[in-house]
């Protein structure tokens, strides 16, 4: 078991209309979020870009200039904050969010690391949204991994089912990444692996040795029992309005602060302290 547990917010996430919820859109809102979040626990800010234009904060960005003024203001706000860069792209043109990554150098970028059929049925049996696959083939990860290095990036690797688990492994076998792994389990997209703390020994025992592990979990109440158990399990935690807008007793909160304040609630009850910026650095081998 890691001793001490690292906390990521999920800031804001990639689509979430800002008209409907109070996710941060401008570098302002970011960096006033990401204070709450820094002062309830979190060390590390994963965060999505969105269009700066009026009416537009639903829409992803991959404007190099957005991306970098959005983490000019979160670090003058929190220097010591680490950003983990989304890099999630449907499609053959991703060359955006490589070029984010080049802008702003973050110590961390999610590296999605297998494709999945991005898929959910509304309760009458129509479709959420049009079916759709969410591809990551080995060369994109490939050229996300490469631009990665170039910048001193750490790829933080998202197994949104049980097979790309194992693939992470095969990454590093075949030299595509020479480094300390970090897995995120992500549970609960309802096409991919739920969100049950039974499938927990099952990924745990799939890791390559010596890696370090966390989770993301997506839902609403049904998803804290499984945070209780990462916890107890030694895994890293992540939460944040990007993953869920609910408490664990089904109370709807406008800020992440009390995602991470119930984070690391559980990290102490564990018997972990939670670990601050400059020990999740050291923790995950991150140059600062």
């Amino acid at each position: 078991m890691s001793e001490k547990a690292i906390i990521t917010c999920s800031i804001t996430g990639a689509l979430t209309d800002p008209v409907q919820h109070s996710v941060p859109v401008t570098p302002e809102q970011l960096a006033a979020e990401a204070r709450i979040a820094h002062d309830a626990g979190a060390s590390i800010i994963h965060i999505h870009f969105r269009n700066q234009e009026p009416g537009k904060g639903h829409v992803p960005s991959w404007d190099p200039k957005v991306a970098k003024d959005c983490i000019d203001a979160i670090l003058a706000e929190c220097p010591d904050l680490i950003i983990n860069q989304s890099t999630g792209v449907v499609g053959p043109k991703y060359q955006g969010a490589l070029d984010c990554i080049r802008a702003i150098k973050p110590e961390m970028a999610a590296c999605n690391a297998g494709s999945l059929n991005y898929l959910k049925v509304k309760a009458d049996g129509s479709w959420a949204w049009p079916p759709m696959m969410f591809d990551n083939d080995p060369a994109k990860i490939s050229d996300f991994l490469a631009v990665m290095a170039e910048t001193r990036t750490k790829p933080e690797f998202e197994c949104f089912d049980v097979g790309i688990v194992r693939c992470v492994g095969m990454y590093s076998k075949v030299g595509m990444y020479k480094g300390p792994l970090e897995y995120n389990f992500v549970m609960g997209v309802e096409s991919g692996m739920p969100a049950d703390a039974d499938l927990l020994p099952i990924l745990i025992k799939l890791m390559l040795p010596d890696a370090s592990w966390q989770t993301t979990l997506i839902g609403r109440t049904e998803i804290w029992p499984v945070h209780r158990r990462t916890a107890e399990l030694g895994g890293h935690l992540r939460s944040g309005l990007e993953d869920t807008f609910y408490l664990p007793d089904g109370k709807k909160v406008r800020s992440n602060g009390p995602l991470i304040e119930q984070l690391a609630t559980y990290a102490r009850e564990a018997g972990r302290e939670v670990a601050s910026p400059a020990e999740a650095r050291a923790m995950l081998h991150l140059r600062h």
